[in-house]
């Protein structure tokens, strides 16, 4: 799915979209272009079967510094129709079907932290350095922080966090949990392209299941959860892949995941 937009760049190799915020002069803060450029991106991965596994990264030493605040609002934008606008972002991000990976090297300030807090796995460089930077800007939190953090991390310490406005290193972050992987600058990528691939090799069906469950966990009762288990299982059961997986179990042998609904299941 190859973009000439300049803001962002992509890259599509064997089912894994590898998207990159492209303003590495001013590391990668978002404007609206960047914002409008994604929106497009996302609804269109949204509905490509071909893209298994999406990668968001940044150009350059930084992965996002947050807001462009040198960008300002147009004169006739009223700013709760602004930030209608680029919230499509982090909800699109988060609602994906299909598994996300961060890659965060260097700064993760601001929204563009919490554009990495959307992704499912966050692989950080051990350079990387976190932020709620949006008090000392005289903000509150957007693209999603106040709900993301208390979900990962508990109220208690999301106050601290967004009140605090502290810079943790990739090593704190990991500690508290809001990293999933640690790994040297020069390894990064290695190792995101290593988890994109065991991603992309899964059954797709099975792990856009798993994630909507994971996803609604939050707001649910466990019985609720329980029945949407059931329903999950019952559209992963009249998939190709279980009568896939279930072979090559016997067999002994590594599946090749299709994705395909079966035509025979009743």
């Amino acid at each position: 799915m190859p973009t000439n937009d300049p803001v962002i760049l992509t890259e599509t190799s064997g089912g894994v979209l590898t998207v990159t915020l492209n303003r590495p002069d001013k590391k990668n803060a978002l404007n609206t272009e960047i914002y409008e450029a994604l929106v497009a991106l996302l609804t269109a991965v949204k509905r490509d079967p071909a893209v298994r596994v999406l990668v968001l990264r940044g150009a350059g030493d930084d992965f996002c510094a947050g807001g462009d605040l040198s960008e300002g609002l147009a004169d006739d934008d009223h700013p709760l129709r602004y930030f209608d606008r680029i919230h499509e972002v982090p909800r699109l991000l988060h609602e994906l079907p299909i598994p996300t990976i961060a890659e965060v090297s260097g700064a993760a300030f601001g929204a563009g932290w919490n554009l990495a807090l959307c992704c499912d796995l966050v692989v950080a460089s051990t350079d990387a350095r976190f932020s709620q930077v949006f008090t000392k800007r005289g903000l509150s939190p957007d693209c999603g922080g106040s709900w993301l953090l208390p979900q990962i991390v508990g109220l208690q310490l999301a106050k601290r966090l967004v009140l605090l406005a502290e810079v943790l290193s990739a090593a704190e972050a990991e500690r508290l949990g809001l990293v999933t992987f640690v790994a040297e600058k020069g390894q990064v990528g290695s190792l995101v392209a290593k988890l994109a691939q065991q991603l992309g090799a899964s059954s797709p069906g099975a792990l856009s299941q798993s994630k909507r469950l994971l996803n609604e966990s939050v707001t649910q009762t466990l019985g609720a959860s329980l029945a949407d288990e059931g329903r999950a299982q019952t559209a992963n059961l009249a998939t190709d892949d279980s009568r896939i997986a279930f072979e090559a179990f016997l067999s002994r042998k590594q599946p090749t995941f299709t994705g395909r609904w079966s035509l025979h299941a009743q």
